[in-house]
C-alpha cells in the first residue's frame, strides 16, 4: 500500500513548482523537483539529540517549503517533541517547534478553539484544523503539511485569495427589497423553524478543509465554487430574511459554479466542525433544477 506522504509530498512537489513559476525568472523543471516526490524526502532538524533520546520522543515530519528562494526544494523537516512538556493538540506542537526548536517554520493560527478556521492544514493525511486535532498517543511519525492543491506561499501557508473572491462572489449577507425602516419594524423576524433550517450551515468556519478535499474542486477550481462556498449560498438561498432567492440561484446557473457537484462526498467526511456541505449542495441543486425548470417554461409561454 502506498503511504499517504508519498500523495502528499507529489502533490506540495508539483504545487510548489507553480508557485516558484510565479515567484522566480527561471522555470523550474521536474527534474528539480524528482527527488521531492520520494515519500523519504526528508532532512531532520539538527536538536543535537542522540538515537537513545529521540526513541522516547513525538516525530514530526513538517512539510517545509519557500517558494521565493529558488535554491529551497520542497521537503518535509524532521522534529522531534516531548510530549509531557506540550499540550496535547497538532497546534500545540507546531507552536512548541517554532517557539523553542525552528523559529523559521511557518503557519496560520489565532483563535485556538475551531473557530476562526485559520489553521486548516493536511494531518497524517486528512484536512483538519490543527487546534482540533489531537496529536497521536505514540511516538510513530506525524505527517503535517499544507491543504492539497493549493497554492503554497511559505511552509504551512497556503494562498487563500481565490477562494476568498469566490465565497465574496456569492454575496454573503443579508439582502432585502423592503428595507426593515419602511415596515417600521425593528428586525427582520424568523419562526423557530425558519431559524432551525440554518442549523448546520452557519457554523462554517471557512477554513476550506471541504473546499480543498473535493475531487471536482480539483478539476476546475477557476470554474467550480466548491462545497464550502455553495454551502455558504445556500445558507442564504433559504434565509426566510433574505428576498433575493431567485436572484440568487439564477447567479449559480451555468459555468460549473454548481453542476460540477458529483455528491461525492468527501467534503462531509473531511469536514472539522462536523458539519454536511454534501447534502446541502443536494438540496441547493434541486431548488435550482425546480427553478431553471420553471424559468424555461416561463420562456416557452411566452
Amino acid at each position: 500500500m502506498l503511504s499517504r506522504g508519498i500523495f502528499n509530498a507529489t502533490s506540495r512537489s508539483l504545487l510548489a513548482a507553480k508557485s516558484l513559476r510565479a515567484f522566480s525568472n527561471v522555470p523550474p523543471s521536474f527534474a528539480d523537483i524528482g527527488d521531492v516526490t520520494k515519500v523519504n524526502y526528508t532532512v531532520e532538524f539538527d536538536q543535537g539529540l542522540s538515537e537513545e533520546q529521540k526513541a522516547s520522543l513525538k516525530r514530526f515530519d513538517i512539510y517545509r517549503s519557500n517558494p521565493n528562494d529558488p535554491e529551497d526544494k520542497p521537503k518535509y523537516m524532521t522534529y522531534y517533541v516531548d510530549m509531557k512538556q506540550c499540550g496535547p493538540m497538532i497546534l500545540d506542537a507546531l507552536i512548541k517547534i517554532k517557539d523553542e526548536i525552528d523559529p523559521s517554520l511557518s503557519f496560520r493560527r489565532s483563535c485556538r478553539e475551531g473557530i476562526c478556521g485559520s489553521c486548516s492544514m493536511n494531518i497524517d493525511g486528512r484536512h483538519h484544523l490543527a487546534c482540533l486535532s489531537a496529536v497521536p498517543r505514540n511516538n510513530d511519525r506525524t505527517v503535517v503539511s499544507p491543504l492539497m492543491f493549493m497554492f503554497v506561499l511559505k511552509d504551512l501557508v497556503v494562498d487563500m485569495s481565490h477562494f476568498y473572491a469566490q465565497y465574496k462572489s456569492v454575496e454573503p449577507f443579508l439582502k432585502r427589497k423592503e428595507f426593515t425602516a419602511d415596515l417600521k419594524v425593528r428586525e427582520n423576524l424568523q419562526s423557530v423553524e425558519e431559524r432551525k433550517l440554518l442549523d448546520g450551515l452557519y457554523e462554517c468556519v471557512l477554513c476550506a478543509c471541504c473546499q480543498t478535499t473535493c475531487p471536482s474542486y480539483w478539476w476546475h477550481p477557476q470554474d467550480y465554487l466548491g462545497p464550502a462556498v455553495l454551502m455558504q449560498a445556500y445558507r442564504w438561498v433559504i434565509d426566510s430574511r433574505d428576498q433575493y432567492t431567485e436572484e440568487r440561484l439564477e447567479m449559480l446557473g451555468g459555468d460549473m459554479k454548481l453542476g460540477e457537484c458529483y455528491q461525492i462526498g468527501m467534503c462531509s467526511l473531511a469536514c472539522p466542525k462536523g458539519l454536511n456541505p454534501r447534502a446541502a449542495l443536494k438540496h441547493l441543486k434541486d431548488m435550482y433544477a425546480e427553478f431553471d425548470e420553471k424559468k424555461n417554461e416561463q420562456h416557452v409561454t411566452l
